[in-house]
C-alpha cells in the first residue's frame, strides 16, 4: 500500500487545513488574556458598525451624479491599504509570514490557493467586502450591470488579498530584519501623517466644489485594478459594454499576475538560501561597509568631536527609537506649519514648531545611550571632557536641525507669500532652537533617566516616569521663558517700526549664547555627578 504523500495531498484538504489553522490562531490569540479578547471584540463591533455605515452610505448614494467617482476612488484607496498593510504591520497577522512554512513538504501552487482561501477569514476581508458590495450597488443600473457586478465584487476582494500576500511574500526578508522592525515602529507616524493629508484634502474639497474635482483622478483609477472592476460595473450601467468587458478582463489579468508573482516569491523563499545559510558578504563587503560615510566623516574635526558626531548620527540612523524620534520631528515639523499656511490659517510663527520639535532631541542625551553610557563615562575625566562630549552631541543635532529649520521657515513663508516675514521667522526659529538645545543639555545632566529597550512603547524605566515628564515639560517651559527676550524684540520691531532684519542676527546670537551657557552648566554637573548619572541611565 502506498504511503501518504503530503506533497501530493489534495488541494481541498490542504485548503481546509489552512482555514482551520487560521481559525485556531485567532482563537488561541484570544485565549491569552481577557483584555485581548475585549479589545478584539470591541474592534469587531466598531469595524462592523463602520462597515455597515459605509455600506448604507454607498447604497443611499445610488443615482447620485458622483457615485461612480466616489466608489472607484474608495476601492482604489482600499487596495492601496491592502498593499502597504504588510509593510507597516508585519506582525499583525502571523499567516502573512510564509517563512514559517518553508520546512513543510508543500508545493507553491497548492499553497497559494490554500493561503488565499484562508485569507478570507478576518475582519479586514469582511470590511472590504462590505465596502465593495456598497460600491457595486451604488453604480449598478440595469440587468447587464448587475451581471457584471456579480463577478466584479469577489474579484476586487481576491485582488486585495492576493496583493497583500504577494507584497508580504516578496518582502518577508526585509520585514523580519532589523529594518523591517524599524519600519513597523514608524508605522504609527505614517498613519498619523496620512490622516493629516486626508483631512487637508477633505477640507480643500469642501471649499472647492466637492467630488467633482476628483473626476479626473477617478477616470485614471477606473483603469487600475481592482478599481477597474467597479469601473466595469459603472461602464455597463452607462451602456459602454465593450469598456466594461475590458475593465473586467483587466482585473482578471491583474489577479492572475499577482497569483503568479506570489507563487514565484514562495518558490524562491522555500528554495533559495538566505543570510542564515550562506556566508556573509566577505572581507570586501566588510571593507565597503566600514568605509561607508568616510566621505562626510572627513569633513568633521579630528579628535573627540568628530568621533562623537559620527556616533550620534549613526545612533540616529540605526537605533529604532532614535530614528522614530528623528522622523517624527522632521515630518511633523514641516507638515504642521505648511498645512496651516496652505489653509490660510497659519503664520510665520508656526514655522517655529519645527525648531521646537527638533530641539527636543537634545533632551536625555545620556539616557539615549542606555547601559552603554558607561563606555562614554570612562572617557570623561574632567569638566572639559564633559563639555566636549556635550558640545559634539549638540553639533551633531545642529548639522541636521539648523538647515532643516531654515528650510521650514522658507517654505512656510513661500506658501504664505509673505517674504517680508522671512527674517523674523528665521530669527525666532534660531533663538528657539538654541534655547531648546541649551536647556536640553542642562536637562540631560540634571534629570537623566533610562530608556527601556525591550519595548517600543516605553520611554522611561519603571519609577522614572516623573523624571521623564519633568525633564521634557519643565525643560520646554524653561526654553519658552528664556526665549521671552527675543519675543520682546519682535514686539519692539513692530511697535517702533524697526526693520525686521535686525531680528535675524539677534535670534542667532541669542540662540548661540543659550547653547553655550547650557553646555557649560551641563558639563559641570556631568563631571561632578557622573556616577549618579550612570546609575540613572542604566536602571533596568
Amino acid at each position: 500500500m502506498r504511503a501518504a504523500d503530503p506533497v501530493g495531498a489534495s488541494a481541498g484538504a490542504l485548503t481546509s487545513t489552512f482555514v482551520r489553522i487560521k481559525l485556531s490562531l485567532l482563537r488561541n490569540g484570544l485565549r491569552q488574556s481577557s483584555g485581548r479578547t475585549a479589545v478584539f471584540v470591541i474592534s469587531i463591533v466598531f469595524a462592523l458598525l463602520f462597515a455597515a455605515g459605509q455600506l448604507l452610505g454607498l447604497v443611499l448614494l445610488r443615482g447620485h451624479a458622483q457615485a461612480a467617482t466616489l466608489a472607484v476612488l474608495l476601492t482604489g484607496v482600499t487596495a492601496l491599504g491592502w498593499a502597504v498593510m504588510p509593510l507597516f504591520f508585519p506582525s499583525g497577522d502571523e499567516t502573512l509570514d510564509p517563512s514559517r512554512l518553508v520546512m513543510l513538504p508543500l508545493r507553491a501552487g497548492p499553497l497559494v490557493r490554500a493561503l488565499l482561501v484562508a485569507s478570507l477569514v478576518g475582519i479586514g476581508p469582511l470590511f472590504t467586502l462590505c465596502l465593495v458590495v456598497g460600491a457595486g450597488v451604488s453604480v449598478a443600473h440595469g440587468g447587464f450591470a448587475l451581471a457584471v457586478a456579480l463577478p466584479a465584487v469577489p474579484l476586487v476582494l481576491l485582488v486585495c488579498l492576493a496583493l497583500a500576500r504577494a507584497v508580504a511574500a516578496a518582502n518577508i526578508r526585509l520585514l523580519t530584519s532589523r529594518k523591517g522592525r524599524d519600519l513597523a515602529l514608524l508605522s504609527g507616524l505614517v498613519v498619523a501623517i496620512g490622516i493629516q493629508v486626508v483631512n487637508f484634502g477633505a477640507q480643500r474639497l469642501g471649499q472647492a466644489g466637492g467630488l467633482s474635482r476628483l473626476e479626473p483622478a477617478a477616470d485614471v483609477v477606473r483603469w487600475v485594478p481592482p478599481a477597474a472592476a467597479v469601473g466595469a460595473v459603472d461602464s455597463a450601467s452607462r451602456g459602454a459594454y465593450g469598456t466594461a468587458v475590458a475593465q473586467l478582463l483587466l482585473t482578471v489579468v491583474a489577479l492572475a499576475g499577482l497569483l503568479y508573482w506570489w507563487q514565484r516569491s514562495l518558490t524562491k523563499l522555500m528554495t533559495a538560501p538566505d543570510g542564515s545559510t550562506v556566508a556573509a558578504a566577505g572581507k570586501d563587503g566588510d571593507r565597503k561597509r566600514s568605509g561607508a560615510g568616510a566621505g562626510w566623516a572627513r569633513l568633521l574635526p579630528e579628535g573627540r568631536t568628530g568621533a562623537v558626531v559620527q556616533r550620534a548620527l549613526r545612533y540616529a540612523w540605526r537605533d529604532p527609537k532614535a530614528k522614530s524620534g528623528w522622523v517624527t520631528a522632521l515630518a511633523l515639523g514641516l507638515i504642521v506649519p505648511v498645512f496651516n499656511a496652505a489653509q490660510g490659517t497659519g503664520s510665520v510663527y508656526w514655522a517655529c514648531f519645527a525648531a521646537a520639535l527638533l530641539g527636543t532631541l537634545m533632551y536625555n542625551q545620556f539616557g539615549q545611550d542606555t547601559s552603554a553610557f558607561w563606555i562614554v563615562a570612562m572617557t570623561i575625566s574632567s569638566k572639559r571632557d564633559a563639555y566636549l562630549e556635550l558640545r559634539a552631541r549638540a553639533l551633531a543635532l545642529l548639522l541636521v536641525t539648523l538647515p532643516y529649520a531654515t528650510l521650514v521657515v522658507v517654505v512656510t513663508v513661500a506658501v504664505l507669500g509673505d517674504w517680508g516675514a522671512l527674517a523674523e521667522g528665521l530669527g525666532l526659529s534660531y533663538g528657539l532652537l538654541g534655547a531648546m538645545l541649551g536647556v536640553g543639555a542642562w536637562a540631560s545632566a540634571f534629570l537623566p533617566y533610562s530608556i527601556p529597550q525591550d519595548s517600543a512603547y516605553k520611554n522611561a524605566a519603571p519609577g522614572q516616569g516623573g523624571l521623564a515628564w519633568g525633564s521634557m515639560m519643565g525643560g520646554m517651559l524653561l526654553a519658552v521663558v528664556l526665549g521671552a527676550p527675543l519675543i520682546g524684540a519682535v514686539i519692539w520691531t513692530h511697535v517702533a517700526s524697526v526693520s525686521p532684519w535686525v531680528l535675524l542676527p539677534l535670534g542667532a546670537a541669542w540662540g548661540a549664547l543659550l547653547v553655550w551657557t547650557g553646555l557649560h552648566l551641563a558639563a559641570t554637573r556631568t563631571y561632578r555627578r557622573l556616577p549618579e548619572i550612570l546609575a540613572a541611565v542604566s536602571k533596568a
